[in-house]
């Protein structure tokens, strides 16, 4: 018998133990963001999917963006519609990323890990690690005083730049996820054609390199990735698609981003003359829209949580 209530005061140590160091650890979870209810789902998923492989970690979500969050502050005011809806309190409320620091900071914990939801190192990755490496920053004579301990910033899901983690793996990883949009548009007869945001400050190559890579990857069907930014637009998607033989008819078209949200519905498949969906179907494709975003592909979600992972180990962040 004392064997067994030596036992049990062993495992009820270690689970305070590990509590404890856990307690001192927060990801933080970054987007964009989304006011539209139904894109929402991309980014819990990617929420729900970290909190599974780390659990008993403090995990937060921020949205970046300053409009974005100024709405769902607005929606606040009535949180039983919006959480009648399916919204969790932690979008609801959501804050930006300096707020959540103090806010962790507040509550004890020392070592922290950004994880942004972007697709590659462009503008708003860039804006977000000056955040992250503004607090870093801080020093102060006294140790104990500094913000945090250690404060680490994860890769977006397509990679960044350096050789610490090469992006063209990062990439072979990320079109092993897509290979049901690629059933699915083979199944259908159809080109598939994705919608990214791109950027008008900062290269979009990536893109054309992502889509050489489907193509390799799946040569059974043909792939072709433009943005709403950026170059190649839709005009080059237009005039590539047309460039084929036999000509292709039917086009499968699906946004290249993390939700669904306001670019996918109105620029992507909205009825106005600009959109995607409209420029296609003019050009004289059979136009088949598919609105999820892929933070909903729990292969894509998983990627952010292997790259949690990574900035983990490389920063000495206990887990």
């Amino acid at each position: 018998m004392k064997k067994f209530y030596f036992t049990l005061l062993i495992l009820f140590m270690g689970m305070i133990l590990s509590s404890h160091l856990h307690a001192k650890t927060a990801i933080i979870i970054a987007s964009f963001g989304t006011t539209k209810p139904q894109a929402v789902k991309s980014i819990d998923n990617i929420t729900s999917r970290v909190k599974s492989a780390f659990p008993g970690i403090e995990v937060r979500v921020v949205f970046t963006s300053n409009i974005i969050r100024s709405i769902w502050e607005k929606r606040a005011r009535n949180p039983k519609k919006w959480t009648d809806k399916g919204i969790s309190e932690e979008i609801l409320f959501t804050k930006n990323i300096l707020s959540t620091f103090g806010d962790l900071k507040s509550k004890g914990f020392k070592d922290v890990i950004v994880q942004p939801t972007h697709l590659f190192h462009m503008e708003q990755y860039h804006d977000l690690m000056q955040y992250v490496n503004a607090v870093k920053a801080i020093k102060t004579i006294r140790d104990k005083w500094k913000p945090f301990n250690k404060i680490a910033l994860g890769r977006p899901a397509l990679g960044t730049v350096g050789d610490v983690y090469p992006y063209h793996d990062d990439l072979k990883k990320a079109v092993k996820t897509l290979s049901n949009d690629i059933t699915l548009a083979e199944k259908k007869g159809a080109a598939l054609v994705y919608m990214g945001h791109g950027n008008e400050l900062w290269s979009t190559g990536i893109y054309v390199e992502l889509q050489q890579l489907m193509r390799n990857t799946y040569p059974e069907v043909k792939t072709f990735i433009g943005s709403v930014e950026g170059y190649p637009g839709l005009e080059e998607i237009k005039k590539s698609l047309g460039h084929y033989s036999p000509k292709i008819e039917n086009v499968l078209l699906k946004p290249l981003m993390i939700v669904a949200g306001e670019h996918a519905k109105n620029d992507m498949a909205g009825d106005d003359e600009d959109s995607w969906k409209t420029g296609l179907s003019k050009a004289g494709f059979n136009v088949e829209i598919i609105l999820q975003g892929l933070g909903s592909n729990n292969q894509f979600a998983d990627l952010f949580v292997n790259h949690i992972k990574d900035v983990a180990k490389a920063s000495g962040i206990d887990l």
